[in-house]
C-alpha cells in the first residue's frame, strides 16, 4: 500500500532577520533524513513541499538524496506552516514583540496562543488544519500502489494532521507540536480502509549523532 512520510523541515534560523531560511545544522539534519529515506528505500517517491522557503529547500536536499530531480517536486502551499512569530507577536503586544525571546520563552508563549486559538473554533483555525488534512488525502489519491510520497512540511502542519487522524483535542495538538523534532519523520499509511497513523516523530536516524538533535 502507498506510504506517506511527513517529514519536517531542518533547524531553520531562528532569531536572525530570515527565519525562513534553513540554518547550517538544518542542511545536515534535512541531509541525514534523506539518506534515512533512501536506506528505507522510497519507492519512486513522489515528492512535494509547501512553498516557504525551509520545507523547499528540505526538499532539495532530500530529492538529492534520492536521486530525485528538482524540477520533479511539486509545491502545495497546503503544506505551509503558520506564522508562529506572529501569533506570539499579536499576544505579547504587537509586531516584533516576541524579537527578544529565547526558543523556551517563545515556545511557552506559543503554546498558550495555539490553545487560545484552537479553542476559540475560528474559521482560522479550521482551514489550517482542515486544508492539511486535505492536502494528505490529495496526495495519498495521487500515490500508486508500490510507491511512496514524500512531503516536506512542517511541525504545526504535521501536529494539526495527527491530531485529525487520532481525535485528539487542542492539549493534544500542542503536546505534538511542542515535542516535534527537525527533520523528523511521520508515516502514514494508505489503503483500504483509508489513512492510518504508522510512526510520528521518528527521528532515529539521530540517535548518537551529538548536536543533530533540535526542537526549534
Amino acid at each position: 500500500m502507498p506510504v506517506i512520510h511527513l517529514v519536517r523541515h531542518g533547524q531553520a534560523s531562528f532569531g536572525t532577520d530570515n527565519y525562513d531560511l534553513l540554518s547550517e545544522l538544518g542542511h545536515e539534519q534535512a541531509t541525514a533524513a534523506g539518506r534515512e529515506l533512501a536506506r528505507r528505500g522510497s519507492r519512486t517517491p513522489i515528492m512535494v513541499s509547501g512553498s516557504l522557503q525551509r520545507q523547499r529547500r528540505t526538499a532539495e536536499i532530500i530529492a538529492g538524496e534520492l536521486g530525485v530531480a528538482v524540477r520533479e517536486l511539486g509545491t502545495d502551499a497546503r503544506w505551509n506552516e503558520f506564522d508562529a512569530h506572529a501569533l506570539v507577536d499579536e499576544r505579547l503586544g504587537g509586531a516584533g514583540a516576541s524579537g527578544g525571546l529565547s526558543s523556551q520563552e517563545f515556545q511557552v508563549e506559543l503554546d498558550e496562543e495555539m490553545q487560545a486559538w484552537i479553542d476559540g473554533g475560528g474559521p482560522s483555525w479550521s482551514a489550517f488544519s482542515d486544508g492539511a488534512l486535505e492536502a494528505l488525502f490529495d496526495i495519498a489519491k495521487r500515490t500508486p500502489k508500490g510507491s511512496d510520497a514524500i512531503v516536506a512540511t512542517s511541525a504545526g502542519v504535521t501536529a494539526a494532521v495527527v491530531g485529525q487522524l487520532l481525535g485528539l483535542d487542542a492539549r493534544g495538538v500542542i503536546a505534538l507540536n511542542r515535542v516535534s523534532v527537525n527533520a523528523s519523520i511521520t508515516t502514514v499509511l494508505s489503503g483500504s480502509r483509508g489513512l492510518s497513523l504508522l510512526t510520528f516523530n521518528d527521528h532515529a536516524h539521530f540517535i548518537g549523532r551529538a548536536g543533530l538533535l533540535t526542537n526549534r
